[in-house]
């Protein structure tokens, strides 16, 4: 068991404060801190007493990772993160395996480099991800379901949408997004510019409340962000979504969402494949994404947690992670709700991490790395104040 530090990524949307208060750095800090990362993706493995996780791992990987070395060809299954959004990211979606295999190998016969900027596929996997909330933490996350989308343009009553809404009017739901989404996203550059210029006038002016003043203030905002994006107008098609803390987002292969803004732990399948469809300075491919989007309405994304005693857990369907939330009163101490490999991270409070083999001592935003062959791990708190972390582990 050794600690393992975390890889910073700063990209424009990151908050200068909430991860560096986190960890008790200085704050503001210099550059945005979006997110940190901990685990062993192999653009940015992250340091283990000095050596890339990536290596340590590879050194015994059936040591190592036990019986999920051969998940995902003898590396780490799934990537561990904190995340903090000081502005909205990209709107965006994941690939299925298959796509990302296909993808990857593709632009791989192209010989466009790992790290290039008009690169879709960085790796040959996929990436569900959940999130839970450390703070308020806002998003748009699935398609909201058509007959609430209906009522929200009757609400909002904008005159220039009208003759694109009526796609909605197809025989299924997700014919009529995909409609709908498709034409916003292909619209000539001037017709866009004018329609989302007179949808933020709309939205900023609305003075309704509730869940249709929430969009449309989401919206204006977007709007005021990215002038003549695409991505305003297929925003307003997704569930406007507030987490409070220990709520989390569960989102599968072709989902569209977009973060707005907070602090969750966040974990996934050991991936960095993003497709984009606006909202963002990056690259954006519309016809990539299109090939990989669930177009089904999503009813309710938000993951509530089942908690037994100290321990919550957040149930998903994905075959690479588990993520447990233990709560842990002064002075006391809990055994670690896992087998195999690990990464321990703490949020809250001063706790030390032991197993057979030894020990290590985490402040917020602390974590350390427990491979499987270690036993009998238990986390306590240490610092007379309770604890809070979370244990990132490939499900049994």
């Amino acid at each position: 068991m050794e600690r393992i530090d975390a890889v910073m990524q700063s990209y424009p949307w990151g908050s200068r404060t909430l991860i560096a208060e986190l960890m008790g750095q200085e704050s503001p800090s210099a550059r945005p801190q979006a997110e940190a990362w901990f685990g062993a993706h192999p653009l940015a493995p992250s340091p283990v007493a000095g050596r890339p996780l990536t290596e340590v791992i590879a050194d015994d990987p059936d040591a190592a990772l036990g019986p999920a070395a051969g998940m995902a060809d003898g590396t780490l299954p799934f990537l561990l993160k904190i995340l903090a959004a000081a502005e909205p990211l990209s709107l965006q979606a994941h690939p299925t395996l298959e796509q990302a295999k296909a993808g990857y190998a593709a632009e791989n016969e192209l010989g466009l480099a790992p790290t290039a900027p008009h690169r879709n596929y960085r790796d040959a996997n996929h990436k569900p991800e959940l999130i839970v909330a450390l703070t308020r933490f806002e998003a748009l996350a699935g398609f909201r379901p058509v007959e609430r989308t209906r009522e929200l343009f009757d609400e909002l009553a904008i005159p220039e949408l009208g003759h694109y809404t009526v796609l909605l009017d197809a025989p299924s739901a997700e014919e009529g997004l995909r409609a709908l989404f498709t034409t916003w996203l292909t619209l000539p550059s001037r017709v866009l510019g004018d329609l989302v210029e007179a949808v933020r006038a709309a939205c900023a002016a609305y003075e309704g409340d509730g869940w249709v003043g929430q969009v449309a203030a989401t919206t204006a905002d977007i709007a005021a962000r990215y002038p003549g994006d695409p991505g305003v107008l297929a925003s307003m098609l997704l569930n406007r979504i507030t987490l409070e803390p220990g709520e989390g987002i569960y989102l599968g292969a072709g989902q569209l969402h977009a973060y707005l803004s907070g602090m969750g732990v966040e974990i996934m399948a050991n991936s960095d494949n993003v497709l984009r469809g606006g909202l963002t300075s990056k690259h954006v491919d519309v016809v990539e994404l299109l090939r990989v989007l669930n177009f089904s309405p999503a009813v309710d994304p938000v993951v509530r947690p089942i908690v037994d005693g100290a321990v919550s857990t957040y149930p998903t369907d994905a075959a690479e992670f588990r993520l447990t939330r233990v709560s842990i009163p002064a002075g006391d101490s809990v055994a670690v709700p896992t087998t195999g490999a690990a990464i321990v991270l703490v949020v809250e409070g001063a706790a030390e991490v032991s197993s057979r083999s030894g020990e290590v001592r985490l402040s917020p935003g602390g974590a350390a790395w427990v491979p499987a062959c270690e036993t009998d791990r238990v986390l306590r708190s240490v610092g007379g104040a309770p604890v809070e972390a979370f244990v990132a582990s490939v499900p049994a």
